[in-house]
């Protein structure tokens, strides 16, 4: 919020940053032979950002990740972008890198099982039924828009809540808004989804109704079918990511 007597300025920067993302096991290992930062856990921890020499160009580096895995973002001036992208395939033709575009990315984070605003999350979804209520600091100082209306859901029972799924037979797919089922009853629809080829099988999110609550033992007590083409197949539902479920690979 801003206080009394300060200003803020908001500059359109849309065209004047590239943005790479350099994610996976060996992620550190690449951009180590590019940079003199220290990229050590200790010394640029999840979630840091910091401004580092990446090849011939002053980056902004953030270590995060929309995969699941070890990575940060760059965040490029656009005249250097092109040499940096080089860059990075030259140090890791040895490691395998390779360009990976969006689709490959909603395939790895919906494994993960990461909300994907405009799908998964919107105006009208609260950060607890969407699973997030971890990323707010409720104690924060001057409070946040909307805490109360939050701190009143907290208290009761959640009547909807996002669930991930997987389906049980690997040759089938999803695509979004399938109808979700649980004891025969519908219960919701899919959000999003993919392939997720390191579960393997298809995978979805979708919030899941229920006027008493959905808790985890109406999840592992219900038996749950997503319908595909008019017939309904049977689906593995859950409240945790199934992949890496304590993020560790992202914090290695």
């Amino acid at each position: 919020r801003i206080q009394p007597g300060e200003d803020v300025e908001l500059v359109d920067m849309t065209t004047s940053y590239a943005t790479l993302g350099v994610m996976g096991p060996k992620s550190r290992d690449l951009l180590q032979r590019l940079t003199d930062a220290d990229l050590s856990n200790a010394g640029f921890p999840f979630g840091a950002t910091k401004h580092i020499e990446v090849g011939n160009a002053r980056v902004r580096a953030t270590r995060i990740s929309y995969v699941g895995e070890l990575g940060w973002e760059l965040y490029i001036p656009t005249e250097f972008a092109r040499g940096v992208l080089h860059a990075v395939l030259d140090a890791g033709a040895d490691l395998g890198v390779r360009p990976a575009g969006m689709h490959a990315m909603d395939a790895c984070r919906i494994e993960k099982a990461f909300r994907h605003w405009g799908h998964d999350i919107g105006i009208k979804d609260t950060i607890l039924e969407a699973g997030l209520g971890f990323t707010c600091a409720f104690d924060k100082k001057g409070g946040f828009i909307g805490r109360d209306a939050v701190l009143r859901q907290k208290e009761g029972k959640l009547g909807r809540r996002m669930v991930q799924f997987k389906m049980q037979d690997p040759a089938l797919l999803l695509y979004h808004n399938e109808p979700i089922y649980r004891n025969g009853q519908l219960v919701g629809l899919v959000t999003s989804a993919n392939y997720g080829h390191h579960l393997g099988g298809a995978i979805g999110m979708g919030y899941v109704h229920n006027k008493a609550g959905v808790d985890a033992a109406f999840i592992a007590e219900g038996k749950f079918e997503i319908g595909i083409a008019l017939k309904r197949y049977p689906a593995t539902a859950s409240l945790t990511p199934m992949y890496d479920p304590k993020s560790a690979r992202m914090k290695v």
